[in-house]
C-alpha cells in the first residue's frame, strides 16, 4: 500500500489521465495514521505485538519516516500503541482509551486547566500587550496561516499561546503556559491528524488575534474561550 499513490482524504478524485497530486505531509500521516488505527482495532495486529520499524513503514506506505513518527505519536496518544526507547513500539489496547496520553499531562487536565489560564491571559494580553509583543502575534499567525509542515505548525501553534500569556504580563500566567506547552503540541498535532482541526484554528487564532490588537478583553477572552470549547469538542470526538 503506496499512500503517495493514494488519494488524498477528503479530496475529489482526479480526473481520468492525469497526474496525481503529491499527498501532503499531513494528508500522509493521517492516512498511515488510519491504516495503523484499522489494524490495531480489528485485531490485524494483535495486543502485544511489536509494530514494525519506522523504516519498514515508511517503505511499506510509501512516505517519510516522519510521517510515520507522527502517526505514532497520535496512536500512542490515543492509548493504542507505546514506544519504548531501543525496542520499538508495541501495540497495548485495540480500543482508543478514555484519555488522551500527552506527555506528562492528559488531555482532560488540559482541557479542565486551560480554560481558568488562558480565557484571562487573553484579556490581560488585550490590554497589555507591547507593540513589539503585538507584531509578535501577527507574525506567528500569518506564519501559520501560510504553513504546510504540520510539525512546523505545531510548533507555532505552541507559540502562539505561549506569547498570549508573555503579553498578559502575568508571570504566573505565562510560566504555566510554559509548563504545559508540550503537552498542547502533542494535543494539536494528534488533533490535526485524527480531526483534522488545522485550518479551524487558523481562524479561531485569526479572532483572538483581532481581539488583542483591538485592545478588547471581552472580546479575547471570548474569542480565546470559543477556541478551547472547539478543542474540546474536537477531543470529545476522538474518545467518544
Amino acid at each position: 500500500m503506496n499512500l503517495s499513490d493514494s488519494q488524498t482524504a477528503g479530496q475529489p478524485a482526479p480526473d481520468a489521465g492525469a497526474s496525481t497530486p503529491p499527498l501532503l505531509r499531513l494528508s500522509a500521516a493521517e492516512a498511515v495514521f488510519n491504516a495503523l488505527r484499522t489494524d490495531i482495532e480489528s485485531g490485524s495486529v494483535a495486543v502485544g505485538a511489536k509494530l514494525s520499524s519506522e523504516t519498514t513503514l515508511a517503505q511499506r506506505y510509501g512516505v517519510s519516516r516522519s510521517v510515520v513518527r507522527e502517526a505514532l505519536r497520535s496512536c500512542t496518544a490515543l492509548g493504542l500503541t507505546v514506544t519504548k526507547t531501543g525496542k520499538g513500539t508495541f501495540v497495548v489496547a485495540n480500543q482508543v482509551a478514555k484519555d488522551l496520553v500527552l506527555g506528562a499531562y492528559s488531555a482532560r487536565d488540559l482541557t479542565e486547566a486551560r480554560p481558568h489560564i488562558e480565557v484571562p491571559a487573553a484579556g490581560l494580553a488585550a490590554q497589555r500587550r507591547t507593540a513589539e509583543e503585538l507584531e509578535s502575534l501577527r507574525d506567528i499567525v500569518a506564519a501559520m496561516a501560510a504553513e504546510d509542515d504540520p510539525e512546523a505548525w505545531v510548533s507555532l501553534d505552541s507559540s502562539f499561546h505561549a506569547a498570549i500569556a508573555r503579553a498578559s504580563g502575568n508571570k504566573v500566567f505565562e510560566s504555566v503556559v510554559a509548563d504545559i506547552r508540550d503537552a498542547m503540541a502533542h494535543q494539536s498535532e494528534t488533533l490535526n491528524i485524527v480531526a483534522d482541526r488545522q485550518l479551524a484554528s487558523d481562524a479561531e487564532h485569526q479572532r483572538i488575534l483581532q481581539a488583542i490588537e483591538g485592545g478588547d478583553a471581552a472580546a479575547a477572552r471570548a474569542a480565546m474561550g470559543e477556541h478551547l470549547r472547539a478543542v474540546g469538542l474536537a477531543l470529545d470526538s476522538i474518545l467518544n
